[in-house]
Parts: structure tokens; sequence; C-alpha cells
């Protein structure tokens, strides 16, 4: 029996397939069959059902792929069940998923309710444990509120007095004098922040004016609330090995932030806000993103949606050059038929805002022409046919 050469399979490939599927395809091909040992005859098989894959695969022309996309993802999708998870191998978080966190996509909300990152380190500091916690450390913000074991007004001295957890200090990474620093801005009185003599965790904030007994709480929560370092946005932050090496999985976003971290390999950092990724890295990564997102929510509740359907839904989505939701603020109420506009929400507002704008409507969607009785713009109906009965009797 013998084989094709490698160079018997890069000129058959070529021969097969050029023109007849896209180059991406002849190129994959080219990679994965020079791996096998074939015969010509099953090398020809292969291709062939290659371009007969390919070709089953494309859609016809007037096919309605926004209908077919629309069921496609709508049926299931209402099979999916109302919770929230944990997420896999992270039990402190719970994340949002199932429908919520699809519904949370498709209205292109500006933040999601359970914001994630996934920031992933440079050569230097992903194998060592100790360099992530201190990454870690440096990117959690801490607050006065994650370090105090307790906050007391003594109204009769003016002061605040602050009990500091010593353990907590020191799983953050944190001195008495850094938060002794930190509240040193407070600037809403004049205040003198200094550390006890009696005890070293122990910080006394002493105001020169009287506390008025009416805004204690306010200034507490105010002291409570106080950053002492981290990152805006980024709550929580656990260490993840993942292979051989440490990942940092954080509560909230803060992507451009995060990318400027020494230490953090900035491109490979990772989240879940569609709207950070759009403002951050452009439209076409919140595209990308958006398509995944949709997809791991799917494919989570053991969902089967061809990706093409939702490849089209974040095309529609993020064609104008910004991400806009499904609905009546975006997608939909941007439709240049009023009778589309009208049929989908707010009918009475949509006709009257049209009708002071002398808009007119050219039946030309799927929508408006169902309303008015026409044949709807898709399959053979796509096709327009001229009839000149003169013509036909000279011939």
């Amino acid at each position: 029996m013998s084989f094709v050469t490698v160079e018997e399979i890069e000129k058959l490939v070529e021969e097969r397939l050029v023109g007849r599927v896209p180059p991406k395809i002849v190129d994959e091909a080219k990679q994965v069959l020079r791996k096998y040992k074939l015969t010509r005859e099953e090398l020809e098989r292969i291709l062939n059902e290659i371009v007969k894959e390919y070709e089953s695969s494309t859609v016809d022309p007037g096919e309605a792929v926004g209908t077919v996309a629309a069921q496609s993802i709508g049926e299931p999708s209402t099979q999916m069940t109302l919770r929230t998870f944990h997420y896999a191998g992270v039990r402190e978080f719970n994340v949002t998923l199932g429908l919520p966190r699809l519904i949370e996509l498709v209205d292109a909300k500006k933040t999601p309710s359970t914001p994630l990152m996934y920031v992933y380190l440079d050569e230097e500091h992903k194998y060592d444990k100790e360099k992530a916690k201190a990454i870690a450390r440096e990117i959690e913000m801490t607050k006065v509120e994650n370090v105090a074991k307790r906050v007391d007004v003594d109204i009769f001295s003016n002061a605040v007095i602050i009990e500091l957890d010593p353990a907590m200090l020191e799983d953050k990474g944190l001195r008495v004098e850094d938060v002794k620093k930190a509240l040193e801005r407070l600037r809403s009185k004049k205040a003198r922040v200094t550390v006890s003599e009696v005890n070293p965790y122990e910080i006394i904030i002493q105001f020169e004016e009287g506390i008025d007994p009416t805004k204690i709480e306010k200034i507490r929560d105010r002291i409570l609330k106080m950053k002492i370092k981290g990152i805006k946005g980024i709550n929580k932050v656990i260490i993840q090995k993942r292979d051989n090496e440490y990942v940092l999985v954080c509560e909230g976003s803060n992507l451009a932030a995060i990318m400027n971290v020494k230490g953090v390999d900035y491109r490979r950092v990772r989240t879940n806000n569609i709207k950070e990724v759009e403002e951050v890295l452009g439209i076409e990564a919140a595209r990308t993103l958006l398509i995944e997102e949709i997809m791991n929510v799917l494919e989570e509740q053991g969902l089967d949606v061809d990706i093409r359907h939702v490849m089209l839904v974040a095309d529609m989505m993020t064609r104008t050059g910004t991400v806009k939701q499904i609905g009546r603020h975006g997608v939909s109420g941007e439709k240049p038929s009023v009778l589309a506009r009208a049929a989908f929400e707010v009918t009475i507002k949509q006709l009257v805002d049209a009708a002071t704008r002398g808009e007119v409507d050219y039946i030309r969607g799927v929508a408006e022409s169902v309303i008015v009785g026409e044949y709807i713009p898709v399959g053979t109906s796509r096709v327009k046919l001229a009839y000149n009965p003169y013509i036909t009797r000279e011939l």
C-alpha cells in the first residue's frame, strides 16, 4: 500500500479546495492531513467530504437567517433555570449564570451583576505563589472596614477611635502606619490622626470642631469606607493554580487599571464586562467577548446552539461601532421602519413620534410586510421578476 507524500497532499489539497472553500479551511486541511499516513483514495474521500460539509453549511440567498437565529437561541433559552451558581472551583463567588446572565448580555448592561476578572501573571510572577500573593494584595481594594475590629465615636472628646485587627492587617500585608496615612486624608473637618500610646493597634482621630450628634453615623460610615490601598472596583482576589501557573480571580472589574499593574500579563487579562472591554480594547474585542459569554451561558446549561446564530446576534449588537442592546433602546428601536418599531413596543408613542416627524415607511422588512399583508421579503419573495409581453411577442 503506497501512501501519499506531504508534497502530494499539499498539491491535491490546493487542486480540490482552492476556490471552493475559504483559504482558512485550505490552510487547516494542509496542517491536519500532513500528520496522517493516507492513501490517495483516502485523501480524495476526505477532501470531497470537506467540500460537501462546507457547501451544506452555507446559507442560501434569501434565507431568513434572523428568524432562524431567534428561534435557535430563544427556544432553548426558555428551558434555562432561573438560578445563580457558584463558579466552578471558586466557592467564594456567587456568579450570575443561566437566563439572568443571558438577559444581561443581550440587554448590554453597563455593569454585570457579578463582574469577574481573570488576571494572568508574567513569567517572573506566575510560578511563585508568594509573588502572586504580593500582586493580589496590591490590586485588592482594602478599606478601613476590612481591617477594623471596632469603631467608636466619643462625642465628649470629639474623637473617633478605631481598633485595628492584627490578623487582618497581616493578611492584607498592611501596617498600622499605612492605615494612619490613609486616614490623614480625611478633610471633612480639621482632624489630627494619632496612634494610641496604650494600644499600638488603636488609632485616634481627634476633631478640632465639635462633632454634630446627628451626623455621627455619617462620619463613622465615611471613615469605614476610606480606601487604604488597591484598585478601585476590585473587591476580592482569590489565587488559583491552573495547570502549573498561578492565576488571580477577582470579584469586580477594572480592566484599564489592572493592565497597568507591574507583573500582570496584560495580553491575557480577561473580564466579563462587555462595556469595559469596548471602552478599553475596542468594538471588535467586545464583539468576540459577547459571542464567548453567550456561548458559555448556553453550553453551561447543556444547550447545543450553533455559534453562527450567536455571531449574528453579536454582529447586530455591534454593527454601529458601539454595543447596543436588543430592545427598543437599541437594535429594535433603531429600525428604519415605523411599523416595525411600533410592532415591538410602545406602539402609540412610536406612531405619534413618526407622524410628528413626517416619516415614510417603505415596507421593506419582515414585520411591516406582515402588518400590511405584503409578501415577506425572504426566500423566493426576494426575487423580483419583470414581465414585458411585447418583448415576448417579438421573440
